[in-house]
């Protein structure tokens, strides 16, 4: 029975060993195949022009080149794009594509659905299915530059789930997006974006691409943070804030704290100060989010508001004035 390799989850260590090893081909066809995938977003093996006809014939029953499925693309009047993909087992996650300037950034999913149930998000809501592999997270990616016909030169994940609960994917993923014989994405323009999984971050910090972090914080003491986020109870602010400076020592990458604005709940002006004193002695960038309301599936879920401008206005320049950029 022919033996088949999944294609996009294939790091360039083990493309190279999949082509000497198993096909008995050259090395240099390991890159040539990368380049089709990666470089031209080439996914069907007769189209492969520099590869002989023989050979083509053979990976076609050897190779699958398989990114997710476009189920639905939407697209706002700022030029964002959603898109609903669906993966080979009927699973469905989504990506968004952020337009910003002449760049462009890709947030792409970790996880189907999450199991942290953080109470102001609806992918909270929907509960959890299974964690991504490396190709599917790799592939959401390849899947947006096919369709916009250009490369994307940022990639945040940020998508569905938590990327740190599923760390292994999601730094093969990296290493894969990262290596110059693939992807050749710089690290600079990879993100972590994680809910505060310590342990995570902690493995972040000595990993060796030096990628940066964005953290969502939602609230700045334990007590309000537990109940906006169940994820506290198990890493509370005291180990995150440690983790954080950990990796910012290890990295010296400037952390980027997530903030999300709800009304009247952590957006107090005392919320503000605890915030300051919280972050204080790191480089950290504070993004105040504007709260967009979701429908209420569980029961027990709060309904949130977003803070009102001048709430916000109100805390950035609290935090300004306490030397916190934002």
């Amino acid at each position: 029975m022919t033996e088949t390799t999944n294609a996009l989850d294939l790091s360039y260590e083990e493309w190279t060993e999949v082509c000497t090893k198993r096909w008995e081909l050259p090395r240099y066809r390991a890159e040539q195949l990368c380049q089709w995938i990666y470089g031209k977003k080439v996914f069907n093996v007769h189209e492969m022009t520099n590869l002989s006809k023989e050979l083509r014939e053979r990976l076609v029953y050897e190779l699958l080149i398989l990114p997710p499925i476009t189920v639905r693309e939407d697209e706002s009047k700022d030029g964002t794009r959603k898109f609903l993909f669906q993966l080979y087992d009927g699973e469905q996650i989504e990506s968004v594509l952020i337009p910003q300037g002449s760049h462009s950034t890709a947030c792409i999913s970790s996880q189907v659905g999450c199991p942290l149930a953080c109470s102001f998000c609806a992918t909270g809501q929907s509960g959890f299915s299974r964690n991504l592999s490396a190709g599917e997270i790799v592939g959401q990616l390849l899947a947006i530059e096919k369709r916009m016909g250009r490369d994307v030169e940022n990639v945040v994940y940020m998508g569905m789930g938590e990327p740190l609960l599923n760390t292994a994917a999601v730094l093969k993923s990296i290493e894969i997006l990262h290596s110059p014989k693939m992807r050749n994405l710089g690290a600079r323009h990879i993100t972590i974006s994680t809910s505060g999984i310590v342990p995570g971050i902690l493995e972040l910090a000595e990993f060796h691409i030096p990628v940066r972090l964005s953290v969502s914080l939602h609230a700045p003491n334990d007590m309000l943070r537990g109940k906006l986020m169940p994820v506290n109870r198990k890493y509370p602010l005291g180990p995150l804030v440690d983790a954080l400076k950990a990796y910012w020592r290890a990295t010296g990458e400037r952390i980027t704290i997530e903030y999300v604005m709800l009304q009247k709940v952590n957006d107090e002006p005392e919320h503000a100060y605890e915030t300051a004193a919280l972050l204080s002695g790191m480089s950290v960038y504070v993004n105040l989010i504007p709260y967009n309301p979701i429908a209420i599936i569980r029961p027990g879920d709060k309904g949130y508001s977003r803070s009102s401008a001048g709430r916000v206005k109100e805390f950035s320049s609290i935090l300004s004035k306490l030397g916190i950029e934002n």
